[in-house]
């Protein structure tokens, strides 16, 4: 062991008494090659985009200086300005808060941010709009993004008419900025002359709000008067293909060239597919937990007699079975199901078990064909939620809560025999009051947003196709967000709430990183369809560093 270091000092003399130059050659870093912009002969001077919310900007439920300055047209005006763009002029809200005014009254609440557990109000900051729809716009508009609008809006005269704004009659966001009160979107932006235009999500708010209600509406298939729609149905394709079309005709009339985005199936949003189908969690560590472990007997006791009716009308699957040992299935009320209420009314009316259990409440034998009934008003359309079924995002914050309208229905009905306790144990959302309506995207409810989506989208194509002009898939896109992922220079977005990086807070609009990565799809489809080299040059694509994700609160 003593002969363990005695090589060292050699080597050290060895390298001493050579003449050796121990100063390293430096690093020269390859220079990277500049590829200049070349737009082919694209008049891009005076570019005009048309759309909705995802033209605007819209982020975080809603609208406001950064995120406008972030919206994808205005990332393409401003690579367009890098080879003979012009001038972008966008109708620019006042404030960083988000939400909006009508003559000082409230009629739009600020922006969502992260609190560090979920997406809330900057109301709860304290945080109060400035943007009055009464004080107009002054210049020049470039940007004819109206959130909220659906197709046939963009051609209905007054659709900003300032004075129908407070009756529901007139879009708030267009009302600032309209050239008059029978102006139309389309009329506007036509008479800027584009030489370049971008029309982007037509069509999306025709199903958005059929989804963000649940499918509360319904589908106008056959319908062709918009003006008889409720604000929650789809949009008939025929009307909407007549819109599209007037809308391409008119845009492209001066000989203007124009990019088109298609729609994406919207279901695939973090708005749609961020509640489980199956919360109900006994085990959880939490007070709703250990009152769930606790209810479950009588629970299983309630439906096991219900479940029995279902098994019997050949619908088994229906069954609600709850388990103390996993999360379990909300129950939900489906509008497509069987009406089985009189089956199960007559059923537990008549079975001898039923009188010891409306006792075991504290209620009178008597009272058995009137929680018979009560029952089977309750669950004749009820079922237990599967994974193929949708949950909007503000059902989270009532999922197990007790519905105080239906608990105080329930005394009502019972002539006052239920005790405000038992109508509140038979009252908590999606246990044992089945999910309403407009909290649950069933199937068959989805069914109809796909085939109203793969219409229009159809007519968009065909459209684009006939006309020369560059296209988006944008619903392939989004697709891959919402599976594999987008890859995004060193980031991959997903439709993940929160954390995947491409959906803002209100799960269904786009962080200002989202928008980026729509504007190089767009500037790709440009390069496709007209031979400019965006996505080659120096420069003609957005970095993903420098868009965030999430907007501080202190943003005001």
């Amino acid at each position: 062991m003593k002969f363990k270091y005695s090589l060292l000092p050699l080597v050290f003399l060895g390298l001493t008494a050579c003449d050796v130059n121990n100063d390293l050659e430096p690093i020269v870093e390859p220079v990277a090659e500049v590829v200049p912009l070349n737009s082919n002969g694209l008049d891009l001077s005076n570019y005009i985009s048309v759309g909705a919310s995802f033209t605007a900007g819209f982020t975080d439920n809603a609208l406001f200086i950064a995120a406008q300055e972030n919206s994808f047209p205005n990332i393409l005006s401003q690579k367009f300005g890098l080879t003979g763009g012009g001038n972008f002029p966008q109708p620019l809200m006042s404030d960083n808060v988000g939400g909006l005014l009508f003559g000082g009254t409230l009629i739009q609440g600020p922006r969502l941010y992260f609190n560090g557990t979920g997406p809330a109000s900057l109301a709860s900051l304290g945080a109060v709009p400035s943007t009055d729809v009464t004080t107009p716009v002054t210049g020049d508009v470039n940007n004819y993004g109206i959130p909220g609008a659906k197709s046939y809006h963009f051609v209905a005269p007054g659709y900003g008419n300032l004075s129908a704004v407070p009756l529901g009659q007139a879009n708030p966001y267009f009302a600032r900025f309209s050239s008059g009160a029978t102006a139309t979107v389309l009329g506007d932006a036509v008479t800027r002359q584009p030489t370049f235009f971008s029309l982007s999500e037509i069509g999306g708010n025709d199903v958005l709000g059929y989804a963000l209600s649940g499918g509360t509406g319904m589908s106008q298939e056959g319908n062709l008067n918009p003006a008889t729609y409720g604000p929650a149905d789809i949009t008939d394709t025929n009307v909407f293909a007549n819109v599209m079309n007037n809308m391409v005709t008119a845009l492209t009339s001066n000989g203007a060239k124009g990019v088109v985005g298609n729609l994406p199936y919207i279901t695939t949003l973090a708005h749609f597919t961020t509640v489980p189908y199956n919360p109900l969690d006994p085990t959880a560590d939490t007070d709703a937990g250990e009152q769930l472990a606790a209810q479950i007997p009588l629970l299983n006791n309630v439906y096991g007699a219900i479940n029995q009716v279902y098994a019997g009308a050949g619908q088994p699957e229906r069954s609600i079975v709850f388990s103390a040992d996993t999360s379990n299935a909300l129950v939900i009320f489906d509008e497509d199901a069987r009406d089985l209420t009189m089956a199960i009314t007559n059923t537990l009316a008549a079975s001898p078990t039923f009188v010891p259990f409306v006792e075991s409440l504290g209620l009178p034998a008597a009272a058995a064909p009137l929680v018979a009934q009560l029952l089977g008003q309750q669950y004749g359309k009820a079922r237990s939620a599967t994974s193929s079924d949708l949950f909007v995002l503000p059902s989270s914050s009532i999922i197990g809560t007790v519905n105080q309208d239906a608990a105080a229905a329930l005394i009502t009905q019972s002539g006052g025999l239920l005790p405000a306790t038992l109508a509140g144990q038979f009252s908590a959302h999606g246990v044992t009051l089945p999910l309403a309506d407009k909290w649950v995207l069933t199937p068959q409810e989805q069914d109809a947003i796909r085939i109203a989506t793969d219409a229009y989208n159809g007519t968009i194509k065909t459209l684009a196709d006939a006309n020369g002009l560059a296209f988006v898939d944008f619903n392939k896109v989004l697709q891959e967000g919402a599976t594999s992922g987008l890859k995004f220079d060193r980031y991959i977005l997903t439709t993940d709430l929160v954390t995947g990086g491409l959906v803002s807070l209100d799960g269904v609009h786009l962080t200002a990183r989202g928008y980026a990565l729509m504007a190089n799809k767009f500037l790709e489809a440009i390069d496709e369809t007209y031979g400019s080299n965006f996505s080659a040059a120096t420069d003609g694509l957005a970095k993903a560093d420098d868009y965030p994700t999430n907007y501080s609160p202190s943003l005001r």
